[in-house]
């Protein structure tokens, strides 16, 4: 574990999943044709909320959801968990403190089993059961939780690592 976290926390590593990010969340996600709102990035949803989603997201719309559920949305945890936990580790406050970097990966793991939830409502539509609807909708909301944590943590680590740069200097 210790040698994967010093892979990403590398400056070209940090810089590449960096942008995978990015141009996943802000280019290739919005030009999916899917017919409505993803449901990954609502803060929650109930069984009426899902069920008029999948309407609205047609036959079409549900196949590439589960597509991009499947490859482009397992791609991303991949990716931005490795860059968040490359920037816990790379500017833990101590050596000891190189486990705050398994956050992350705990997020990514998280986003992965909200995935599998949202595969299993799209390809059993219209059979999606109330009980599915709560257990993913858990997922998402334990997800951005945890995504929100890490990102903060993260970025106070990143400003206080800077603090201290600047003080030695």
């Amino acid at each position: 574990m210790r040698a994967y976290l010093d892979f990403v926390s590398g400056t070209l590593v940090l810089g590449v999943t960096l942008a995978t990010t990015l141009v996943l969340l802000f280019a290739v996600f919005p030009a999916l044709p899917i017919g409505g709102e993803m449901l990954d990035v609502k803060a929650g949803y109930t069984h009426p909320e899902v069920i008029a989603e999948m309407e609205g997201y047609g036959d079409q719309g549900r196949r590439v959801y589960a597509w991009s559920a499947a490859t482009l949305d397992t791609l991303l945890p991949l990716v931005y968990a490795s860059f968040l936990a490359g920037i816990v580790f790379r500017f833990r406050p101590t050596e000891r403190a190189w486990r705050l970097a398994w956050l992350p990966l705990a997020a990514g793991a998280l986003d992965l089993l909200e995935n599998v939830q949202i595969i299993v409502m799209l390809t059993r539509y219209p059979d999606v059961s109330a009980g599915q609807v709560a257990i993913a909708s858990l997922f998402t909301r334990s997800k951005a939780s945890a995504l929100l944590l890490c990102l903060a943590l993260a970025v106070v680590l990143a400003i206080t690592a800077a603090v201290r740069r600047g003080r030695r200097a």
